[in-house]
């Protein structure tokens, strides 16, 4: 018998994400956990997840934030939804391994998956919301997952200046174009960068009693400034940009990340970046 393929529409992202940048994340789960994790607190508080929620979460990567909030339902459960099989895979080793036998993982495109009518009573999401080919659209059909009186929270990078990584990457600029890395309002990582284009997009979707407030926390990027100029190189970013220069070039690169990251050094820890979020929250109409 045949399986069934996941519904997808935005085609480019889940080429992507069953690529190397699905990879690359599903490698280094933990290190990426490290650098986002001061947002989950803030991002489920704002859920308001209760004793017996059904918990959507949106872009759940390998399922971090979807375990968190399956805890927090108690007897309720966590379905996290993602494009990429290879974090999927991650999220469910890690489920397993810590005894969260309510949080289960389905593959698929929130913007098309055939989700059950008002079948959440939450949909969270740590920064899985922002490459949407249609944005409106899967708001929506995130929307009508969730029931009437239902809530809505996500976190989203705000303006590029709040972010050390990017200021780190700018120190590049001169030898690569940095193209729409870093532009608010264009698809990609800033696409709800700007409050108006988040209220705009939620209003359209359906959702009410939009609230949007700046948060930021500290993540541990690394051991030290060389092993992070190392990590950010391979990254999707910064594998992008560089990926168009010579050896040379590439070489020249590498050492000015390293020159750029040495002030963040701590001798008494990892090294570690700010990074600056909107945390949105929403509710579905009674």
């Amino acid at each position: 018998m045949n399986r069934t393929e996941p519904p997808v529409a935005n085609t480019e992202q889940a080429e992507a994400w069953n690529g190397y940048e699905g990879e690359h994340w599903a490698r280094h789960q933990d290190r990426w956990n490290a650098v986002n994790d001061g947002f989950n607190e803030p991002l489920l508080d704002a859920a308001a997840i209760g004793a017996g929620d059904r918990v959507l979460d949106v872009g759940c990567g390998s399922g971090r934030t979807t375990r968190l909030a399956a805890r927090r339902t108690g007897d309720g459960a966590a379905t996290g939804l993602d494009l990429s099989g290879p974090m999927l895979a991650r999220a469910r080793e890690a489920a397993d391994r810590e005894g969260v036998a309510n949080a289960a993982f389905v593959q698929g495109d929130a913007q098309v998956h055939p989700f059950e009518p008002a079948s959440f009573d939450r949909a969270v999401s740590r920064f899985g919301v922002m490459f949407f080919a249609d944005p409106a659209a899967a708001f929506g059909a995130i929307g009508r997952a969730v029931r009437p009186g239902g809530r809505l929270a996500f976190v989203c990078p705000a303006d590029p200046d709040g972010n050390d990584w990017l200021t780190v990457l700018g120190t590049l600029k001169d030898l690569v174009p940095m193209g729409g890395i870093g532009a608010p309002g264009q698809p990609g990582m800033f696409s709800l960068a700007d409050p108006a284009a988040i209220r705009a997009v939620l209003a359209a979707a359906g959702w009410t009693n939009p609230g949007v407030h700046r948060v930021e926390a500290y993540g541990e990027w690394g051991a030290d400034a060389g092993d992070v100029a190392a990590f950010m190189a391979d990254m999707g970013p910064g594998r992008h940009l560089l990926g168009r220069l010579d050896p040379e070039e590439r070489a020249e690169a590498g050492r000015r990340l390293t020159e750029a990251l040495r002030r963040y050094e701590r001798p008494d820890g990892p090294l570690r970046l700010r990074s600056t979020a909107w945390l949105v929250t929403a509710e579905r109409p009674e």
